[in-house]
C-alpha cells in the first residue's frame, strides 16, 4: 500500500506476523535487491505492507536508518551541540543501558546450576534440552540438534534483593559523539565498493563491526545484515560479490544471519521471542535450504537462546504456526492423569530475553515485599476517604501493595494525580513518569505541578519527568548510596508505551519497599519496542488493578469510548466537535486537510493552526506525513528549507534516539548544526544527523501522536490506508483531540470494519510464564 506502513519486512510479515506495531526500516541497495533504496534518511521508509503503519513514527525518524536498536542504542542524535562538558542524554541512556545488561548478565551467570528437570521429556524436544546443557558447558551439539530450550525457571516466593550496580557517571571532560575511527570507515567503504553496496554503509557498519569491521565482512559478507534496512537478498548480493563461486544458499554463515535477522525483524513487530516451528518456516521461505540447522549453527554461536514454556493444560497453544507439534514435550512432572505437561520452544534475542527475565524479577520483587511503611493505615485511609469515586480505590490499593495497575481514559488521569497528591501529603517521595515529554507536560498541567530536571519535588507537590529522564538522571530524584531510584512512589503514565527493556530498567532500579503504579489506556497502541508489559501483567492478574469509573465527557467521551469497545456510532456533537470531511482520493485529502488547519478550524472551532495536530496511518504515499508536511510547510511556514529541508518556524519533531519523539520548533541554523526548541529546552543538532533524525511535525502518525492531546485533531485515512487500520490505531488517532476532531474520510465502510473487526495483532512474549512461578494470582 502506498502509506508505507513501515513494516519491519515485507517477506517476513506472513511467517513471523510482524504485527501492528512494527517500525519501518530503511532499505539500502545492493547487489541482487529488487531495486534501489530510499537510504537512511528520516523519510525512508519499509517495503510497502499491511501491517500497521506507524510504528516507523514510534521510533521516530531514527527508527528508519536503524531500527533494529531501542532508545540509547545507536542513537544518532544528542541533546547538545557534542561540546558540552556533560553527557549527551542519548549517551548517557546509552551507558546506563549498558551497565544494566551488564548487571543482568552477571546475575544471570551467577544463577546457572544443575537444575532436575527434562526427565520425562522425549524425541525433539529432549534434544532440544541436552543441546541447551551443551552449549552451556562450551561444546557444540549434536548435529541434528536445532533448539536449546531452557530448564523451566523456579519460583521465587521469597525474593531477595540483589546488588545494585552503581549509576553510570558522565565521564570527565567534552564528550562528543561516538563513532568509529576514521581509517576503520574509510577501510569498511573499501570493501562495501567492492561488493557493490552503497558506501553510505560504512559508518554504521563500521560502528556495529568494531574495528576490525572490514576484515569481518571479507569473512562473513552476511554480517551486512546487521545493519538496519540492509535485506536478505541485498546480502546475498553482496556476498556473491566477494564470495564469487564459494557463495551459497546452503552456506552455515548466512543460514546463521538469517535467522538472527528474522529475530530482529520480529523484534521490531513487538515480539520477544518466536516459536520454533514459525521460525524453520519463514527460514525455509527465504531460501535456506536446512532450517533446523542454521537455529542450531545460531543457538551453538551464542546469538540466540533457546527456550521450553510449559502451557498451560486447558489452554491451546498460542499463535501456533502451522508445521505440527515440533517442539512440543514434556517437563516438570505429570498431570493427574500422567499425561505429560505441553511445552512450546521459542527462540529468541538474548537482549530481549534478559530483559524479560528481569523485568520478571523485578516485578515479582515489588509484588512479594511488603511496602514501605510511610503513614498509619488510619491515615491512608483518611485520605482514601477524602478521595471521590475509584481514587479512593486506588489510594486503599496503593496503601498495601507494591504493584498496582490503573485502568482508564483521558478523564481518568484524576485519579493518579489525587493519589499522588495523598502520597506526598503523607510525606512520600511521590514522583510521576511518562514515556515522552508530551505525556509528561499534559500531566504536569493536570497536576499541577513542576516538570522537573533535578532538582527535588519540595514541599508543594510532587513533580513529573519522562522514564529515560528518570533512568539517566536528567530528571527526577537521582539515585541512593545503592544505585536505587531515590522515591518511594512512582506513578508511570501511558504505560503501554513501556517495552520490556525499559520496563527492566524500571522495576530493577526501584528501592525495596517502594510502591509501583503503572496508569493507563488498555485500548490504544502498544510499545514501540518488544513485548508488551501493561497488557500481559493485566492478563497475569499478579497484583491489584484499579478500573477508573470517570468516563471522558462530551461527544468525543463518547465516540472514542464506542471504539473501544468495537463499536462505531452516530454521536450528536451540536457544537461541531466532530466533523467528517468525505474525499475521493489522496490528492483531494491533502488539499482539505490544508484547507482545514489554516482556514476552516481557525475560523469555526478557534483553535489556530499552531495548536491543531494532523495524523495519518504512515510517513510515505500521496497523503503521508511527508506529502503532508510538505504541503502544510507551503502554506504555514514557506521557504527555501536551505538548511536540510527545514526553515526557522517549522514545526518538527526530533528523534535523539529510536523511540523517542521530541516535538519542537526550529529556531535557526549554523556551523554546528539545526538549532531546535524542543520540550522546554534547546536542543542543536548537527548538521550530519539532520536528515536522519529530524523530521517536519504538522503531521505525525498515531504512533508520534502517543501521549499527546491537542484542542483540535485532523485525522487524515486516504484510500490506500485500508490495510493500516485497526482498532487500536483509530481509537489512539481520535483519542489526540480534546475539542475538536475532524477526519478526513477515504476509506469508505473500511473504517467501522476495522473498528469492529480488527484488534491488535497478537505478540509473542514470556513475561506472564515467568511471573506465574513467582507470585500468586490475584482473584
Amino acid at each position: 500500500m502506498s502509506t508505507e506502513p513501515e513494516p519491519a519486512s515485507k517477506d517476513a510479515t506472513d511467517a513471523v506476523d510482524t504485527g501492528p506495531e512494527t517500525p519501518g526500516t530503511a532499505e539500502a541497495s545492493a547487489p541482487g535487491a529488487a531495486g534501489p533504496a530510499e537510504g537512511s534518511a528520516p523519510d525512508a521508509a519499509g517495503p510497502e505492507t499491511a501491517a500497521e503503519p506507524d510504528a516507523a513514527a514510534d521510533a521516530g525518524a531514527a527508527s528508519e536508518v536503524r531500527p533494529d536498536e531501542p532508545a540509547g542504542q545507536g542513537s544518532d542524535a544528542g541533546d547538545g551541540d557534542g561540546a558540552a562538558a556533560q553527557v549527551s542524554e542519548a549517551e548517557a541512556e546509552l551507558a546506563a543501558q549498558r551497565a544494566e545488561r551488564e548487571r543482568i548478565e552477571r546475575r544471570k551467570a551467577e544463577k546457572q546450576g544443575p537444575i532436575d528437570a527434562g526427565g520425562k521429556l522425549s524425541g525433539t524436544a529432549a534434544d532440544l534440552l541436552a543441546a541447551v546443557r551443551a552449549v552451556e558447558s562450551g561444546e557444540k551439539p549434536a548435529a541434528p540438534v536445532f533448539g536449546a530450550p531452557e530448564p523451566a525457571r523456579r519460583p521465587a516466593p521469597e525474593p531477595v534483593r540483589r546488588a545494585r550496580p552503581e549509576a553510570a557517571a558522565p565521564p570527565a571532560g567534552p564528550v562528543g559523539p561516538a563513532g568509529p575511527a576514521p581509517e576503520t570507515v574509510q577501510s569498511v567503504r573499501r570493501v562495501l565498493a567492492e561488493g557493490g553496496a552503497p558506501e553510505a554503509l560504512a559508518p554504521q557498519t563500521a560502528a556495529l563491526l568494531g574495528e576490525g569491521a572490514a576484515d569481518a565482512l571479507r569473512a562473513d559478507p552476511w554480517q551486512l545484515l546487521r545493519v538496519g534496512g540492509v535485506r536478505p537478498e541485498q546480502a546475498d548480493g553482496f556476498a556473491r560479490a566477494l564470495l564469487g563461486a564459494e557463495c551459497g544458499p546452503d552456506d552455515e554463515r548466512r543460514g546463521r544471519a538469517v535467522t538472527v535477522w528474522l529475530l530482529e525483524q520480529a523484534a521490531l513487530a513487538g515480539h520477544t521471542a518466536l516459536e520454533l516451528p514459525r521460525l524453520t518456516a519463514t527460514l525455509a521461505q527465504r531460501g535456506v535450504p536446512d532450517p533446523d540447522a542454521a537455529v542450531q549453527s545460531t543457538l551453538a554461536e551464542g546469538e540466540a537462546l533457546a527456550f521450553q514454556d510449559a502451557l498451560e493444560e486447558s489452554g491451546a497453544r498460542p499463535e501456533r504456526a502451522a508445521g505440527g507439534a515440533e517442539g512440543t514435550g514434556a517437563e516438570g512432572g505429570e498431570g493427574e492423569e500422567g499425561e505429560e505437561r505441553p511445552v512450546r520452544v521459542l527462540i529468541g534475542l538474548e537482549r530481549y530475553a534478559l530483559a524479560e527475565e528481569s523485568l520478571a524479577d523485578g516485578l515479582a520483587r515489588l509484588v512479594n515485599s511488603a511496602p514501605k511503611q510511610d503513614g498509619s493505615a488510619a491515615d491512608w485511609e483518611q485520605a482514601a476517604a477524602s478521595a471521590p469515586g475509584s481514587a479512593a480505590d486506588l489510594i486503599r490499593a496503593v496503601a498495601g501493595h507494591g504493584l498496582v495497575l490503573h485502568t482508564g481514559g483521558e478523564a481518568s488521569l484524576a485519579e493518579p494525580a489525587a493519589l499522588l497528591r495523598a502520597a506526598h501529603a503523607l510525606g512520600l517521595r511521590a514522583w510521576a513518569a511518562a514515556p515522552g515529554p508530551l505525556g509528561r507536560d499534559r500531566f504536569a498541567a493536570l497536576l499541577g505541578a513542576p516538570t522537573a530536571d533535578s532538582a527535588s519535588p519540595g514541599p508543594a507537590a510532587p513533580a513529573v519527568v519522562t522514564v529515560t529522564g528518570l533512568l539517566t538522571g536528567a530528571e527526577g530524584p537521582g539515585r541512593d548510596a545503592d544505585g536505587a531510584l531515590d522515591l518511594d512512589l512512582l506513578v508511570v503514565l501511558d504505560a503501554p508505551q513501556l517495552d520490556v527493556e525499559a520496563g527492566a530498567l524500571l522495576a530493577e532500579s526501584l528501592p525495596d519497599g517502594a510502591r509501583l503504579v503503572l496508569a493507563g489506556d488498555p485500548a490504544v497502541l502498544w510499545s514501540v519496542g518488544p513485548g508488551r508489559v501493561f497488557a500481559d501483567l493485566l492478563a497475569a492478574r499478579v497484583c491489584p488493578q484499579v478500573a477508573s469509573r470517570l468516563p471522558d465527557p462530551g461527544p468525543l467521551g463518547e465516540l472514542v469510548s464506542g471504539i473501544g469497545i468495537g463499536e462505531l456510532g452516530q454521536v450528536e456533537a451540536p457544537g461541531k466537535e466532530i466533523v467528517i470531511v468525505p474525499v475521493r482520493d489522496a490528492g483531494e485529502a491533502v488539499h482539505r486537510t490544508v484547507q482545514l488547519v489554516a482556514d476552516s478550524v481557525p475560523r469555526a472551532i478557534g483553535v489556530p493552526a499552531e495548536e491543531t495536530q494532523v495524523i495519518t496511518p504512515g510517513h510515505g504515499g500521496a497523503a503521508g506525513t511527508r506529502a503532508l508536511n510538505a504541503a502544510l510547510k507551503e502554506r504555514l511556514n514557506p521557504g527555501p528549507g536551505r538548511f536540510g529541508g527545514f526553515d526557522p518556524g517549522d514545526r518538527v519533531v526530533h528523534s535523539p534516539a529510536p523511540g523517542r519523539v521530541l516535538p519542537g520548533r526550529v529556531v535557526t541554523a549554523d556551523a554546528d548544526g539545526l538549532h531546535l526548541s524542543c520540550a522546554g529546552g534547546t536542543v542543536v543538532v548537527p548538521k550530519d544527523r539532520v536528515e536522519g533524525s529530524v523530521r517536519h511535525g504538522w503531521a505525525l502518525t498515531a504512533h508520534q501522536a502517543l501521549g499527546g492531546r491537542w484542542p483540535a485533531v485532523v485525522v487524515v485515512l486516504p484510500g490506500d490506508a485500508v490495510q493500516a487500520l485497526s482498532r487500536p490505531w483509530i481509537y489512539t488517532a481520535f483519542g489526540r483531540a480534546a475539542r475538536h476532531l475532524s477526519v478526513v474520510h477515504g476509506v469508505e465502510q473500511a473504517l467501522p470494519r476495522a473498528v469492529a473487526e480488527v484488534p491488535a495483532k497478537p505478540r509473542t512474549t514470556r513475561l506472564p510464564v515467568l511471573l506465574t512461578p513467582q507470585v500468586p494470582v490475584t482473584d
